[in-house]
């Protein structure tokens, strides 16, 4: 009871017209970019972040919380209609879609999308309204033992889900634990990986970092491989659904949410295994699975609800143990960074406020997107004739601007080049980004964990296997990483010839923008 009247005192706070003005203008922006192809919402929420800073703390959280929610429903219009996903997460949703919408049921494709993209963000929202408290009261009792435990976790799971390789994976986290290393030892006052440059002392500004991989890095990685001629734009009417479409639709919408929200709230769980999950069963339950492939709405209903879900279960290892487990909870933790506020289990009692304001804007956020999202797809869909050129190159403009504005210098700007073309070679040889961020944000919360642990311990290395839990979570750590090769040597000595050596070797990197996300 004491969480709804928390819940009840944040309505009071985000229905005040300045926050929801704000809670407006996150999802009209976050929609907008989110539709243009290419752009998923971690892009969208890093290329937008530095809007924010002449805000209040709620009022910046809480247009962020639209700014992501509208990227969200953005990324399914590109999906459907151009068949060109933002992120991994959305790829399911393009596969029926974009059928759905050559087939001349763009409308319909849409329409569920968003409904379905409604009710499952609301009924997730829910759930983090009755889960968080639960998590908060149990992360109190957590020693920095167990905290750098769920770091390394966090570390080795992002390496597994994301990327081709487990070996691009683990250089990817490097490259970004070496950023995080970069400035002022907190202990001991020395410099460190500064190059002699006094800007470095302060370490690199996270934003920087995200909008340079992620939106100067994507820019210039489709203007290494941008192609004249223009995406063909499939028309689309008002969305609106039949009788038959709501009855096909319905049952998809609550299994997507199961699916979607469980699966977020786990440390590096993320949106993609929901989404697959989701339509793999869908595709068993439905009645008509002859119309998988060429444009079954359950195809879209299902994976699209399980993406949305997984967005609201992304913020409760965010909000109360403070671990982003995707690229977009990454963003959003540097954005609660810029103004002093560490999220973790203390958030809830120093910023009750602000904490509790942000999940009621959720609740208004999603009731928003849907009365803008239906009357407003038609225009939505011109934006996808913006010319590729004039896209990216305002891309670059934002970016630049965002980065000076995060770090008040030109050498900031020096800095959104460097990683910049960091993005670009990491996208050539199929490194996975968003390791990168975890690593950045992550890596110097896991050092202070560390050291404090030892500290406790006057030096002791076995303290940090003292606990149930941190045995326990190095146990989950191993078994992941140990039970596929156990099932892939199994699988190889099941077949014909496996008497010959098994290579351990590498998957191919394909080519393409959307690789390494």
């Amino acid at each position: 009871m004491e969480s709804l009247a928390l819940l009840m005192e944040g309505f009071a706070a985000a229905m005040t017209p300045t926050y929801l003005m704000f809670a407006l203008i996150g999802v009209l922006l976050g929609t907008a970019v989110g539709v243009l192809p290419g752009i998923g919402p971690a892009m969208t929420v890093a290329l937008l972040l530095p809007l924010t800073f002449s805000l209040d703390a709620t009022g910046a959280i809480i247009m962020f919380a639209g700014i992501y929610y509208g990227g969200m429903y953005g990324g399914s219009t590109a999906s459907i209609l151009l068949n060109t996903p933002g992120e991994a997460s959305a790829m399911m949703t393009a596969i029926e879609g974009n059928k759905m919408a050559k087939a001349g049921r763009a409308a319909q494709a849409l329409a569920t999308a968003a409904i379905g993209s409604f009710v499952a963000g609301t009924i997730a929202t829910g759930l983090l309204v009755l889960v968080a408290p639960l998590v908060v009261d149990f992360a109190i009792s957590i020693t920095p033992a167990d905290y750098f435990a769920l770091m390394v976790v966090a570390f080795g799971a992002v390496t597994l889900v994301l990327g081709s390789s487990r070996i691009r994976g683990f250089a990817s986290l490097g490259i970004g634990l070496f950023i995080g290393l970069i400035g002022i030892d907190g202990s001991t006052g020395q410099e460190r990986l500064t190059f002699g440059l006094p800007h470095l002392m302060d370490g690199v500004n996270v934003i920087v970092v995200a909008v340079g991989i992620f939106a100067l890095g994507e820019a210039l990685w489709i203007a290494l491989h941008l192609r004249r001629s223009p995406p063909g734009i499939i028309p689309v009417g008002r969305p609106w659904m039949d009788k038959s479409d709501w009855k096909r639709s319905w049952k998809p919408w609550l299994r997507g949410a199961a699916l979607g929200f469980p699966f977020g709230a786990m440390p590096a769980g993320g949106a993609e295994i929901p989404t697959y999950l989701s339509y793999v069963t869908e595709r068993k339950l439905s009645k008509h699975p002859e119309e998988f492939g060429k444009g079954a709405i359950e195809g879209v209903a299902g994976p699209e609800a399980a993406n949305n879900a997984s967005a609201a279960g992304v913020l409760v290892p965010l909000l109360t143990l403070g671990l982003p487990t995707s690229a977009t909870a990454a963003v959003l933790l540097a954005a609660f960074q810029q103004y002093g506020i560490q999220p973790g289990p203390l958030l809830f009692d120093n910023e009750p406020g602000l904490v509790w304001g942000l999940i009621a804007s959720l609740f208004i956020g999603n009731v928003l997107l849907l009365a803008l999202n239906l009357p407003l797809a038609p225009l939505w869909a011109k934006l996808l004739r913006i010319p590729r050129p004039y896209l990216y190159a305002g891309i670059l403009v934002f970016a630049a601007v965002g980065a000076y504005a995060a770090d008040g210098s030109s050498m900031g700007l020096y800095l959104l080049l460097v990683m910049g073309l960091l993005g670009v070679i990491m996208r050539r040889y199929g490194l996975p980004v968003v390791p990168v961020i975890i690593g950045v944000i992550l890596g110097p919360l896991a050092e202070l964990q560390l050291r404090r642990a030892m500290q406790l311990s006057g030096g002791d290395p076995t303290a940090l296997v003292a606990s149930h839990l941190s045995i326990g979570l190095y146990v989950l750590l191993c078994l992941a990483f140990v039970v596929p090769l156990i099932l892939r040597w199994r699988s190889a000595r099941s077949q014909p010839g496996s008497d010959a050596p098994i290579p351990v070797a590498e998957e191919k990197v394909p080519a393409g923008p959307e690789h390494g996300r």
